[in-house]
């Protein structure tokens, strides 16, 4: 079949479509006995392991104390006979690479004896250590080309599942990936060390305040927004099979300006699939708890409850997963690009982050926040944490197909600033001036109709326009990319609040050491943090040009580009800050520049070569077919007699002449891509922005012109209004 068929045989393809998937069963299988089902959960360890080995493991788990080697060998047989009793045959150490994306390596627990039969095998030292080949995953300078080696290790925090494929099952085993030297290949270890550094600071603070805890974790609950789009569209377009989003495509006469898919009706294919999914990451022990239209056509969101960061990291790697498995099933194609869709929201992962104990969030107000000395100090050190190093929570979200969506209405600008709402930052401005004395309360609505309850009232507002907000007991950083691992910006938000939260302790261990009032002395260095950095404090209209300039006045960085924030990764206060608290070394944070600037220039090139391929062989095909039908009807109405043909004379020369641009703009793109910058990966990855990028959009803009003009039966490209619409 044509390519110039392909747009209406997906159009064929959906209407006939036929789920693949069973139907889902809550009834038969309630929620509470299918969640963590397919987990080496706590219970599960319990029952299998020796006391003594399920104790050890423990310790480890919760407490953060060395893991023992001696228990090795009892976890992984017990592990293994687990997983062989839910049908594993093979086991894998899952790891989480710099590309962004799970590696696996599979292994059969068979093992041949040597006389024709076999037996099942899994040690101590394989769930330990595995060694697969590091050579080909990018490591930014830190590993040459021939030197091979890498490990993984056991993550023993994030606990080993069952993942189940129709012909089988596989034991998969969460862990760090690192080179031969020891360096962290990964976005995994790099958090776990952050959550090492918040957790020592954060028990230092808290026994200041009387409380002996061994273990403090960072807390994390990730939204996930996605769009769902029919299969058939995908295969019909090369630019989301390639790129992840649409290169072309011309404004829809309905996008989401009636703002009537936000919270709408979930169409039945579409919650069909959630439903499954949400069977599958309950089986993985997910904690998923809500599900619901975004605000763009096609586009929705789920969102799991708050858990410890790294087992949030893993689980959120899962959902991703699990969404584009599920999808296929139902005929659907998952989109996980930041913006797939120009001209409508894209695609976010909110990260709400916190602090917390075993059994107390540190960041919970309370009903008198004013009161809550501890509460208002680990908010203050979060202040001035993401003040100081806002610049790094930028890098954190800096790619290629964010700058697409940030500064956007769906999205926050490239300012970092503070959204506390009206009655914290009612105290925080009490306490700049001295002891806070009173909180706000928010009070009761009257809704006007007697059989309607009162509603109790929040102090203040949201602010959807703020990239990192207070929302009652925890901090929403909502610049964090929809595709994108959530290990980079926990890692970097981690680190921030460990300096912080060692700068607060630092100063009032000495205080109390040197006689001075505990109270008096933690007053003082609150209010001091408030006066230093109330600048980051913002919790008006972000989008405004008002806000740009003010934020410019208050001397905060202004990072609108991926380029543009990236060398400040390397900067010296960056590198001093990973390295006192041993996130990152300076050669690990120089491979990851060097990482980050590469994946920019290698997306940048990938698009830029489709855009000139699909442009060549697509569009203008199409074009040239239309123009040759016009101007053969033209011929035929002035052969006949006919002589009133100004508008058609003028409809071909339109078509003509924008044909002939667009070539020109092609061969122009062309060009920039093939004759690319000389220097260094940030020289390169400049010339991409600066040349490349806007080479591509000329040719969109004409191309998108295009689909405006040649008949509908000839266009060969599935357009907005189909792909955001018809389900």
């Amino acid at each position: 079949m044509g390519s110039t068929n392909a747009r209406s045989a997906a159009i064929a393809a959906l209407t006939n479509f036929k789920s693949i998937a069973p139907r889902v069963n809550f009834k038969d299988t309630p929620v509470k006995d299918l969640y963590a089902s397919n987990v080496f959960t706590t219970e599960v360890q319990r029952d299998r392991l020796p006391k003594a080995v399920f104790k050890k493991l423990q310790q480890t788990i919760k407490k953060g104390t060395s893991l023992d080697p001696s228990i090795a060998d009892a976890v992984a047989i017990a592990m293994k006979d687990w997983a062989i009793d839910k049908g594993a045959t093979h086991f894998t150490h899952i790891f989480y690479p710099m590309t962004g994306i799970t590696a696996e390596k599979h292994d059969s627990f068979l093992s041949p004896t040597g006389d024709d039969t076999a037996i099942l095998e899994f040690s101590g030292k394989e769930l330990v250590q595995g060694e697969p080949d590091a050579s080909s995953f990018p490591s930014g300078g830190l590993r040459a080309t021939f030197e091979a080696r890498g490990y993984t290790a056991w993550d023993p925090t994030s606990p080993a599942y069952i993942l189940e494929n129709p012909n089988g099952t596989v034991l998969v085993i969460p862990t760090c990936f690192v080179s031969w030297t020891g360096e962290a290949l990964d976005k995994k270890t790099p958090l776990l060390r952050s959550m090492e550094a918040v957790s020592n600071q954060a028990v230092r603070l808290l026994k200041l305040f009387g409380k002996n805890v061994d273990k403090v974790f960072a807390t994390v609950g990730p939204e996930q927004e996605y769009f769902l789009i029919d299969r058939n569209f995908y295969f019909a377009r090369p630019d989301l099979i390639n790129a992840g989003r649409t290169l072309f495509g011309a404004k829809p006469p309905k996008g989401q300006e009636m703002e009537d898919h936000y919270f709408g009706s979930i169409p039945e294919r579409v919650l069909a699939c959630m439903l499954e999914a949400e069977h599958e990451l309950y089986k993985l022990g997910v904690p998923v708890k809500t599900r619901h239209n975004e605000v763009a056509p096609a586009q929705y969101e789920i969102a799991p409850i708050f858990e410890n960061a790294n087992l949030a990291h893993d689980h959120q790697m899962l959902t991703m997963e699990v969404l584009r498995r599920t999808a296929e099933k139902y005929g659907l194609s998952c989109l996980l690009h930041e913006k797939p869709f120009a001209g409508v929201n894209g695609s976010g992962k909110h990260n709400n982050w916190s602090i917390a104990t075993e059994s107390e969030n540190l960041l919970n107000p309370g009903n008198t926040p004013h009161e809550n000395a501890q509460f208002l100090t680990f908010c203050c050190a979060v202040i001035r944490a993401v003040d100081k190093y806002a610049g790094l929570l930028r890098v954190a979200v800096a790619s290629a197909g964010n700058d697409h969506r940030l500064g956007a209405n769906e999205a926050p600008p490239a300012i970092i600033s503070i959204f506390l709402g009206d009655q914290l930052n009612d105290i925080m401005e009490q306490l700049e001036k001295g002891s806070p004395s009173s909180t706000k309360h928010g009070g009761t609505m009257e809704l006007g109709a007697s059989v309607l309850p009162k509603l109790p009232r929040d102090a203040g507002d949201r602010n959807r326009t703020s990239p990192f907000a207070f929302t009652g007991n925890k901090f929403e950083f909502r610049a964090v990319s929809s595709g994108q691992s959530i290990a980079g910006p926990n890692t970097a938000l981690n680190t921030m609040v460990a300096e912080s939260l060692d700068y607060i302790a630092t100063k009032l261990e000495a205080d109390v050491k040197g006689g001075k009032d505990f109270n008096k002395s933690l007053q003082a260095v609150l209010s001091d943090i408030v006066k230093q950095h109330k600048r980051i404090i913002f919790n008006g209209d972000n989008y405004t040009e008002a806000w740009h300039a003010e934020a410019e006045k208050r001397g905060l960085p202004n990072f609108r580009s991926t380029v543009d924030c990236l060398p400040y990764f390397i900067s010296k206060e960056v590198v001093d800050l990973f390295s006192k608290y041993k996130v990152l070394s300076e050669r690990e944070i120089h491979s990851r520049y060097e990482i980050f600037l590469e994946n920019y220039k290698k997306t940048i090139n990938i698009e830029a070569q489709l855009t000139a391929s699909i442009a060549k062989t697509q569009i203008l095909p199409a074009a040239i077919r239309y123009q040759g039908e016009v101007a053969h009807s033209l011929a035929a109405v002035k052969a006949a007699g006919g002589n009133n043909v100004a508008e058609q004379e003028a409809m071909l020369k339109e078509i003509s002449g924008t044909i002939s641009e667009l070539q020109k703009k092609i061969a122009a793109l062309v060009h920039a891509f093939e004759h690319t910058a000389s220097g260094s990966a940030l020289d390169h990855a400049k010339y991409s922005k600066e040349t490349i990028i806007p080479a591509m959009l000329a040719v969109r803009g004409l191309a998108d012109k295009l689909e405006t003009i040649v008949a509908d039966d000839l266009w060969p490209l599935p357009t907005y209004r189909e792909m955001l619409f018809i389900k």
